[in-house]
């Protein structure tokens, strides 16, 4: 029986990481072409030998920084040749820090945020449906934002603003760009059961977490045909965290 995404062609940033690989399985049950993006090319190679092993998916891999645009724009012409099309990005690079008060003026936090959090989501989100309106064929965007970019908190400024720039810019793409088929979503979750974040909060009721696997299975569905009326949609995936 053929998968969900039989034949599509997903580009999937951060795909090494903790959320990247649930995500990157997720796609390869559902037989994609998988493009998998990721700073580390050694971390990318076992992960693109893991699934096609598993699965016989194909894949291409391709060590990257998001926030470089010249970097970007060679990736989409690199996945133009070889599968001639972009249906899905899943975007789900980004970062915390905290940081000191407003008042401290301390703008390396602030200028680090910004560029982890924020730009990546306009250049790869930019690029990816420019790729998609050549294509005339429609896709789908999906972003992994965070809850904690709805409101600002103390010593989080620079993050909250980040996520909050990120989920502007994913809505305004989605007005940009749904007339010509193209839905552009994102995934707000909590804080995420990852063996980071559980060293970091070692009391912390972990039961209460959102996993990897059910931000992935969000995204699957954003990613979907069961999707096709939504746009500009932040959809929370918090657990009962």
């Amino acid at each position: 029986m053929a998968g969900l995404f039989e034949g599509k062609v997903v580009l999937i940033t951060g795909a090494a990481g903790n959320l990247g690989q649930a995500v990157t399985l997720r796609f390869a049950r559902e037989g994609a072409k998988l493009v998998l993006v990721e700073r580390n090319l050694e971390r990318l190679t076992a992960l693109a030998k893991r699934v096609e092993a598993d699965y016989g998916v194909q894949t291409m891999i391709y060590p990257l920084d998001v926030g470089n645009p010249a970097e970007i724009d060679t990736l989409i012409a690199n996945i133009h040749e070889r599968f001639g099309r972009i249906d899905v990005l899943a975007h789900t690079v980004g970062g915390y820090a905290a940081g000191r008060t407003v008042a401290d003026g301390d703008l390396d936090i602030w200028d680090r945020m910004m560029n982890l959090n924020a730009r990546p989501v306009y250049l790869m989100g930019g690029r990816a449906a420019a790729q998609m309106l050549a294509q005339g064929q429609g896709g789908k965007i999906i972003f992994v934002l965070a809850r904690s970019g709805l409101k600002g908190s103390s010593k989080h400024s620079a993050y909250t603003a980040s996520k909050a720039a990120a989920q502007r810019v994913m809505e305004s793409l989605s007005a940009e760009v749904r007339d010509q088929g193209i839905n552009v979503n994102a995934v707000l979750p909590s804080v995420i059961d990852t063996p980071p974040n559980r060293a970091d909060m070692p009391d912390a009721d972990f039961s209460k977490w959102v996993t990897p696997e059910q931000i992935a299975d969000a995204i699957a569905f954003l990613a979907s045909d069961a999707a096709s009326a939504l746009h500009g949609v932040s959809l929370e995936v918090y657990n009962r965290a």
